[in-house]
């Protein structure tokens, strides 16, 4: 690599953005983070001290960033789904190596703008599907790839949500409703269809899904539950799972989970005051019965790719915060992995070999999301620019978009109770 560093834009310095932008704390030689762009006063500020970036590379949206002369070699794009193809089609033609978070928008339309506008413009593009780059991720595919379960016949995937996850941020949070940011497949599972693509190697021609609101709705709401929380009568809220004077309030400062969610609660505040006034006023102290959400809170896919090979998603959210989990069923062996080991059975030999993935806890890989895939898709977006090779990127704007189909496919075919052909 060159030893000059790359540098960086972070527009939505929210936590997404902070996660990207945590790699060049991490590795000061080969990342450096020299503008902002968010609206928030006090996310803004606190990346620009963070980072150290100058006042007049601070900006309040990303209109005003846009207008700038090229500020760095790349932009990390992570504001909400719908604000995704303006900014890239402002950014594009200014020469950036653009990281998008997923998904790239909720409407079809616009994930194929945002496709056309990099390759119009040439940029380095990448999709924050970033389970494709974690450890696991790697040596399952390097599994597969040696015939160790031989031909893959099918696939069962699960992704759990977790029931506080779900009642944070898809039915009080900011993805809960549907026109104000996308379909619960698109904004939560996006990237575990695009997971599984890559995993199994093969196009999708085919997809079926049955999903539903189940559980956060109005007609599921105690009687004489108050519309919010912190309000309810004790012998209702005290028995209440999602309780967010619980979660939010009685865990602060327990757990790393707590102090995440509350910084989002109060914006950056994170004070015990600040949370029991967020749950007095704001959305996150409502009644999980009682808001304005619309996106399920269950579905399953059915997909079936070239081979045939079938495989099975399932998304829930009533789970509790665990691994994901996969099982692989192939003609020779099987594979069962939680993300973390994985276990294959070989059916001649009739034993069972185990591969664990799992990394230091001390190390800057386990300090990073998404079981270490927010770190590994920096390190390569970097080396990437870097050198000036692309290779390391598995989701770049072709297998982004194809992926991004399914899920639209998927959606589509719960709703009209059918199935589609891709």
């Amino acid at each position: 690599m060159d030893s000059k560093p790359v540098t960086i834009s972070i527009v939505g310095a929210g936590k997404r953005g902070e996660a990207y932008a945590k790699y060049a704390s991490q590795h000061p030689d080969l990342l450096r983070v020299v503008a902002v762009a968010e609206p928030r006063e006090i996310q803004r500020t606190r990346m620009a001290e963070q980072y150290g970036i100058a006042p007049e590379n601070c900006f309040r949206t990303c209109d005003e960033f846009a207008k700038q002369p090229r500020l760095s070699d790349a932009v990390a794009i992570c504001t909400q789904d719908r604000m995704h193809l303006a900014a890239v089609e402002s950014l594009a033609p200014l020469g950036y190596a653009i990281l998008l978070e997923k998904p790239m928008s909720p409407a079809l339309e616009e994930c194929e703008r945002i496709v056309a506008a990099v390759k119009k413009h040439g940029n380095l593009f990448a999709v924050c599907h970033v389970l494709l780059y974690t450890d696991l991720t790697t040596r399952l595919r390097e599994l597969l790839q040696q015939g160790v379960v031989g031909e893959i016949v099918s696939v069962q995937h699960l992704e759990p949500v977790a029931w506080w996850h779900q009642a944070h941020s898809f039915v009080r949070g900011n993805w809960r409703n549907e026109a104000e940011s996308s379909f619960m497949l698109m904004a939560k599972s996006c990237h575990d269809i695009d997971w599984m693509r890559h995993i199994v190697g093969k196009h999708c021609r085919r997809v079926g899904s049955f999903g539903s609101l189940r559980h956060f709705k109005a007609s599921e709401r105690p009687v004489g539950a108050a519309d919010r929380c912190w309000d309810c009568p004790s012998a209702i809220e005290t028995n209440c799972p999602y309780s967010a004077k619980r979660l939010y309030y009685e865990n602060f400062g327990l757990s790393k989970t707590a102090d995440y969610i509350n910084d989002v609660i109060t914006e950056g505040k994170n004070t015990r005051e600040a949370v029991e006034h967020a749950l007095r006023t704001g959305p996150y102290g409502r009644c999980v019965y009682a808001c304005d959400n619309d996106v399920v809170d269950n579905q399953v896919v059915v997909l079936e790719y070239d081979g045939p090979v079938t495989a099975t998603f399932t998304m829930t959210a009533f789970t509790p915060a665990v691994h994901r989990t996969t099982r692989i069923f192939g003609t020779r062996g099987y594979i069962d992995t939680d993300f973390v080991k994985i276990k294959v059975f070989d059916f001649t030999t009739e034993k069972e070999t185990v591969y664990d993935t799992s990394v230091d806890p001390n190390s800057a890989t386990a300090a990073s999301g998404h079981g270490g895939g927010d770190y590994h898709i920096m390190r390569q977006f970097v080396k990437a620019i870097a050198t000036g090779d692309a290779s390391g990127i598995y989701s770049g704007a072709d297998e982004s978009l194809e992926s991004h189909r399914i899920v639209f496919a998927a959606e589509q075919a719960r709703r009209e109770g059918r199935i589609v052909e891709l």
